[in-house]
């Protein structure tokens, strides 16, 4: 189970001056390309669920499913299984979605072909976005700074994942507000966002 805290800014603005609050906690940017798969008939998606392959700085990739998410008052919970994955063919099955169902040693697609039933019916390739992160360590926890890059708009997000969301929530917040961010509770996932091909409203 991943649980999170989700706090969404409202603009670029406010994203670069938090950006420029935490630089001194910086540790390092990721620079990622997220791309989604279902199987024709929607197996996936129809039960609340995605595969994604993400790429990152050009050389790391992940394959991972996600799955029941729960997003209220800020705070996502959802069953998350992901491992590391080989970039090269990562690409290849942007192209012929098909290659995912070829890659028997892996766990997640044994998993959704069981679960799901995916590739009966064949699969897809749905798109995705890019996610400029940088990642700081702060007060003991790590916080991930999204720029999210959609070919219909950018959106801005914070992100920290924990053990214990609601003091951890009060913390950030407390932060926030002291310094004068603008933010509100993340109601649903970016890929959700990339679904409705609509960004939020604030």
């Amino acid at each position: 189970m991943e649980v999170e805290i989700k706090l969404r800014l409202p603009d670029s603005a406010t994203h670069q001056k938090l950006s420029n609050l935490l630089a001194p906690f910086h540790t390092k940017t990721l620079i990622q390309e997220n791309i989604f798969f279902d199987g024709t008939n929607k197996e996936l998606t129809s039960n609340l669920a995605v595969l994604r392959i993400r790429f990152y700085n050009l050389e790391g990739c992940i394959l991972s499913l996600k799955a029941k998410p729960v997003i209220s008052a800020g705070i996502s919970r959802m069953e998350e299984h992901e491992e590391p994955f080989d970039p090269a063919l990562g690409r290849a099955c942007i192209a012929e979605p098909w290659r995912l169902l070829s890659v028997d040693s892996s766990t997640v697609i044994k998993r959704v072909r069981d679960e799901y039933g995916l590739g009966e019916n064949g699969v897809v390739c749905l798109g995705g976005f890019r996610n400029v992160r940088a990642v700081h360590e702060w007060e003991g926890l790590k916080l991930e700074l999204d720029e999210t890059n959609y070919d219909f708009g950018t959106s801005y997000e914070l992100e920290c994942e924990s053990a214990d969301p609601e003091s951890h929530k009060k913390l950030l917040e407390e932060f926030l507000q002291e310094n004068g961010i603008s933010y509100s509770y993340s109601k649903v996932s970016k890929f959700a966002f990339f679904q409705s091909r609509k960004l939020p409203e604030f």
